[in-house]
């Protein structure tokens, strides 16, 4: 029976230190693995079952069986041997014999351990001193049930956390469901469509299986029933971002002839999956629902350019634009290239304005297309007829900067929106963490237009390396992890941009070296990048900013100071600012680390060009937060669900599009959704 100190409407949600031998000691120790409700317990869920199903008599336990008896304890015992081991011993018997116990430097079992008493044990028979014996044997008093004797769950713990308490407190729990019942708030169409059990008798049979098969039905349930949830918030977010205001129609048809005449004007010819995804977003904006849409492609596919063309229609029709980008230097970028083949090349009419800095946050009426970075985000002024707000990068924005940009209109429209990224999106990140949004994918360069060799290299090979490039006489990044180097242990090995370019000094030649960064003023980083792109210095060491970024085409070789450091999507980014004029570029990943798996990882990059299979790559053995970095706060993984089961998603998403239109009909499932706090992605 659980004791509460006061009265409890939904019992998974109770605070774990109203249970039963959980003080204020064990509360602290469980937030460590995130558990503080009684349903966080009961979620966390064993990682691993041992078999100790066997019951055997003594004179039946064969040596290498894994097998549980009962008897009586005999004597216990505390010796030391002379090598200075702690040993403790005791015996137990049957009416069969005798079979000795040995547990190791764990005296205090002498004072918990009580002779004479029916105890159940648990373990692999093996020989000591040519007798019988299980060493360090799981143990209960009485006849077993909970650790000896069945299927026994072996969990995430942390010190002072073992598997064998969070057993007895979930045992605490599930035997008192009686006085405690829980709904069950998937749909019964559901439960028995997929024969799940119910979520009591899930609970009881992925702690506490009679059989492997009871265990793993009852994973099943609760995989499908963590990722059913987060999609049907996805579902959730969709229809909101569709009812809670009108958008703005853009009409593409009046305007077809111009629109033509601009991009005849350019002085590339659009490939075929820039026409697509520029199809794709003319019918969205033609739609009274807003747009919201992710442009994903990978470095130098493309991007820039539909949204130049998207923002100019909006213009033909009447509205604003609005382009966000991380960086400073990324925002003079976009505000270059607009200008250039908008207002210098085709219509001079049109006000591109640039804005970048904090100070005189006042975003005036007198523009067209406004760009510059999350600075706009604190326009003290409301912005009239924004038709269109792009986002590049946009897992480097927070939630809340999101959030605030869909404030800044006056009237009571929501303007389209366009978000873009470099990182591809793996197919189970695309249904959950995207799953609001429509994607369109720009396809990446063919390895006939892109010869870029990469190479992963040593430490012991630095100096041989840069002496190569000297040699080589070609534009060259260099990318840090850091500005300054670190202190911490952690990261002793790992490259700091101000360090390195003094270091570098003694190989390479002083006078060709910049050094960027983004504590630099941004005319100091604006003189350097002209330098750079100007052929006047051969060698610009950076941090990461080069990732999305700085545009020098001419640049022919990148080394990657403490790669192990990046996700490979980040990598493949990095590697994509080299060879983009066709000529032979070199991607060099400087190891700097001990680990041989993270070389392993890395060593993907010499043979792997496509950045969809580096992202998978890295999802399944980095996870989420390595591929989208600074995205990793306020996304929640999957705690039972596996991310990368494609197959399940798949059936859970048309599972969540059926249902989420008949939530009237399952108020606790309506209660659990609002309830479960924070989901995968966008909140």
């Amino acid at each position: 029976m659980l004791i509460y100190a006061c009265m409890r409407t939904n019992y998974l949600s109770t605070p774990v230190r109203f249970l039963n031998k959980i003080g204020p000691k064990y509360e602290k120790l469980l937030e460590k693995l995130e558990i503080k409700t009684v349903g966080d317990l009961l979620y966390h869920i064993p990682f691993r079952y041992d078999d100790y199903s066997r019951k055997v008599k003594i004179k039946d336990a064969e040596v290498g069986e894994v097998v549980s008896i009962t008897g009586f304890l005999g004597k216990v015992t505390n010796i030391a041997t002379p090598y200075g081991k702690k040993l403790t011993l005791a015996k137990i018997v049957d009416e069969t014999g005798d079979l000795s116990l040995i547990w190791f430097n764990q005296h205090y079992l002498k004072t918990i351990l009580k002779e004479n008493k029916t105890y159940t044990v648990s373990g692999k028979i093996t020989l000591y001193k040519n007798k019988k014996c299980i060493f360090s044997p799981e143990f209960e008093e009485g006849e077993g049930g909970v650790s000896t004797g069945r299927l026994v769950g072996i969990y995430p713990e942390t010190a002072g956390i073992s598997s064998k308490w969070l057993r007895s407190r979930n045992n605490d729990i599930v035997t008192g469901f009686a006085n405690n019942k829980i709904d069950d708030f998937l749909p019964q169409e559901i439960l028995l469509e997929n024969s799940f059990p119910e979520i009591e008798t899930g609970f009881k049979n992925i702690h506490f299986p009679q059989t492997v098969v009871d265990a793993e039905n009852a994973k099943k349930r609760f995989a499908f029933e963590e990722m059913f949830l987060e999609l049907l918030k996805v579902e959730k977010r969709k229809q909101e971002w569709k009812k809670e205001k009108n958008g703005c129609k853009i009409l593409y048809k009046p305007h077809q002839k111009t629109i033509n005449a601009l991009i005849q004007s350019l002085p590339f010819k659009l490939t075929q999956s820039q026409h697509k995804a520029l199809d794709q977003i003319m019918v969205d904006l033609q739609e009274e629902t807003p747009m919201n849409r992710l442009l994903e492609g990978d470095v130098g596919s493309g991007k820039t350019v539909v949204s130049l063309i998207i923002a100019y229609l909006c213009y033909l029709n009447g509205y604003r634009s609005i382009l966000m980008a991380p960086t400073e230097i990324l925002a003079e970028q976009h505000f270059a290239t607009f200008n250039t083949f908008i207002t210098q090349k085709f219509d001079s009419s049109i006000k591109i304005i640039q804005k970048t800095s904090y100070k005189n946050t006042d975003l005036t009426q007198n523009f067209d297309i406004a760009i510059g970075t999350h600075a706009l985000l604190y326009s003290e002024t409301q912005i009239n007829l924004l038709g269109l707000v792009v986002i590049d990068e946009q897992h480097r924005f927070g939630v809340e900067q999101r959030s605030q940009l869909l404030n800044m209109t006056a009237e009571n429209i929501v303007p389209n929106l366009l978000a873009m990224t470099a990182t591809p999106i793996p197919r189970t990140l695309s249904l959950t963490v995207y799953g609001d949004l429509d994607i369109s994918v720009l396809k990446p360069h063919t390895e006939e237009g892109r010869k870029v060799q990469t190479r992963v290299a040593a430490e012991k090979e630095r100096e041989k390396l840069y002496h190569w490039i000297k040699a080589q006489n070609c534009q060259t990044f260099i990318v840090c992890p850091f500005i300054d180097q670190s202190h911490s242990e952690d990261f002793e090995n790992v490259k700091a941009a101000e360090k390195e370019f003094k270091e570098l000094q003694k190989i390479l030649p002083k006078e060709q070296m910049q050094l960027i960064h983004g504590r630099m003023k941004p005319q100091e980083k604006e003189n350097a990048i002209a330098e750079f792109k100007a052929g006047k210095v051969r060698y610009l060491v950076s941090t990461p900013v080069v990732e999305v970024g700085i545009d020098a085409p001419e640049a022919s070789i990148i080394v990657i100071e403490s790669a192990e450091r990046y996700g490979l999507a980040s990598l493949h980014q990095l590697r994509g600012r080299v060879g983009r004029l066709g000529q032979r570029g070199y991607c060099f990943l400087l190891h700097t680390g001990s680990s041989q798996k993270s070389r392993e990882r890395l060593k993907y990059m010499e043979t792997v060009s496509d950045g969809m299979e580096l992202a998978e790559l890295d999802l399944k053995m980095r996870g989420r937060g390595d591929i989208f970095g600074t995205m990793q706060s306020g996304v929640k993984n999957f705690k039972i669900a596996s991310v990368y089961d494609v197959e399940l998603l798949e059936k859970v998403k048309r599972e969540a599009e059926k249902y989420f239109g008949q939530l009237k009909k399952y108020p606790l499932l309506v209660e659990k959704i609002e309830e479960s706090g924070k989901f995968v992605g966008q909140n």
